[in-house]
């Protein structure tokens, strides 16, 4: 394996010519190995061009569906030009923390559509993320979004103060719960997490870079100019 790797390192530093015949010989691996000890920097761009394409790759196959939200789960500016796109749960604490980061990302950026994906993975989570695409018939989806986890409640009765606080009409918001498309919607949520080889929430998507994890508002908002 190592072998294999520093013929492929010496490859890009060298022509594949070249290392091609220091592989053979074996001076390959020891002039590759003392030219990345004293270049590592090197192997860090080596990785993160990896990285790049292997999201890349997994961003082609999900398919244009994934930037486009669900009616009304979308957050900042619904016409903006910057796109960031948050897979979350209601009951992920880091989700919740994550949630005034995005604020301070709206408010510094007047272009940004965030776009919302529900995905409810911990135990009591489905229930709500469907209440919350609910709220979108009604108009409140934000509100609701954000009064959910400012809260921080998410048993029935949080779950109900939230709704009256944002003026929802709770029981036209259960009805509408069970509507066929928001059902759809979190399986489809699921999927895409699945195959973008997500771990957990929240995780995020701008342009065709993947982030996993609770991140400051700077690090996304320099993702979102380097991808803009």
């Amino acid at each position: 394996m190592q072998r294999t790797f520093l013929t492929i390192a010496l490859a890009l530093a060298a022509g594949f010519a070249g290392a091609a015949a220091f592989s053979f010989s074996g001076l390959g691996d020891r002039q590759v190995e003392k030219y990345l000890m004293a270049n590592p920097e090197v192997l860090q761009r080596m990785a993160q061009g990896l990285e790049t394409k292997r999201a890349e790759d997994k961003l082609a196959r999900a398919g244009n569906d994934l930037r486009q939200p669900f009616a009304g789960a979308v957050l900042g500016n619904p016409e903006g030009s910057h796109t960031l796109i948050k897979f979350t749960d209601y009951n992920c604490g880091y989700c919740r923390a994550s949630a005034g980061e995005v604020q301070k990302l709206i408010a510094q950026d007047p272009e940004l559509k965030v776009v919302i994906r529900e995905w409810p993975i911990f135990d009591g989570s489905s229930a709500v993320a469907g209440l919350a695409l609910a709220a979108g018939k009604q108009g409140k989806y934000e509100a609701f979004h954000q009064a959910l986890f400012a809260a921080g409640d998410t048993s029935p009765a949080g779950v109900a103060a939230a709704a009256k606080k944002v003026g929802l009409d709770f029981e036209r918001l259960k009805r509408d719960a069970a509507d066929p498309k928001i059902v759809y919607e979190l399986e489809r949520n699921s999927q895409y997490a699945q195959e973008l080889g997500f771990t957990g929430t929240p995780s995020w998507i701008v342009g065709n870079r993947i982030i996993e994890g609770a991140v400051p508002a700077e690090m996304l908002a320099q993702a979102i100019a380097e991808g803009a």
